[in-house]
């Protein structure tokens, strides 16, 4: 019986196999402004440097980061698919998703800077303290409100009625809208876009009755007057939400109470 055995060539198969499956890899460096109160009260930017596929993402190249070469690093990201709005940040200036931001979009050729969105306070490296943006959410009671006994049945509602506010049911607060906002940046009391939006989402909504409610919140004097029409938030927004269309319907329906 003869043995079989291997070619000289089959035998460098593995080697040629691995190099070919690395030769796709780019080497990018991404630049991350780091903040470790407990180390010092100054920020400062840090130089990571990683072979990575094009084609991933700014939070494959984080990870990549924290797991292989600082676990110090800290930001926040739950979901990874752009629906739980976790892992907003400025990447190269601009509020984005790190999960919906591929590497190959922003020009790997150069340093990738990497931030937190501002007009929050910076908690540690991207993390930001979230509680000013949701008590604004809070504030301007986005929840379905009603007067009467509770229906039998549920509340039925036209395509028509529900196309009036579909826009803005696309919010996941992940805040890149608001923290894009000059007049937030300048003035933390300012109810926000997100806010706005999710006021939004109720006021126009045919089965609310809190509608009156929710414009005299805004009517406030850190309410929707504050806003400059700048269109910031609607670039930001990952959604795709109008995000200034939605606020000038708002001020609108002020002006002539009519929703």
């Amino acid at each position: 019986m003869s043995t079989a055995t291997l070619d000289k060539n089959d035998s460098a198969g593995p080697v040629d196999s691995a190099e070919n499956s690395a030769s796709h890899l780019i080497t990018l460096t991404l630049r991350i402004r780091r903040f470790n109160p407990e180390v010092s009260e100054d920020a400062q930017w840090q130089d990571f440097t990683l072979k990575i596929d094009p084609k991933d993402r700014v939070l494959d190249a984080l990870h990549q980061i924290k797991w292989e070469q600082d676990g110090t690093l800290t930001f926040r990201r739950s979901c990874a698919h752009g629906i739980c709005g976790s892992d907003a940040m400025r990447i190269n200036g601009r509020n984005r998703l790190a999960c919906k931001t591929l590497l190959k979009d922003i020009n790997p050729e150069k340093p990738i800077t990497v931030e937190p969105i501002k007009g929050l306070t910076v908690l540690k490296d991207l993390v930001v303290d979230m509680e000013p943006f949701f008590q604004a959410y809070r504030d301007v009671m986005p929840f379905l409100i009603t007067n009467g006994n509770e229906p039998t049945r549920e509340r039925y509602q036209s395509a028509a009625d529900r196309e009036r506010f579909d826009d803005t049911t696309k919010c996941i607060l992940c805040a890149a809208c608001t923290s894009s906002c000059p007049v937030f940046w300048n003035d933390g009391q300012y109810f926000g876009p997100a806010a706005i939006v999710n006021a939004h989402r109720f006021i126009f909504d045919s089965r609310d009755e809190g509608g009156e409610q929710r414009l005299e919140i805004l009517n406030d004097r850190d309410g929707v007057w504050r806003c400059r029409t700048t269109f910031n938030c609607t670039d930001a927004c990952p959604r795709g939400i109008e995000v200034t269309k939605a606020i000038q319907e708002v001020k609108r329906a002020l002006i002539t109470r009519r929703f």
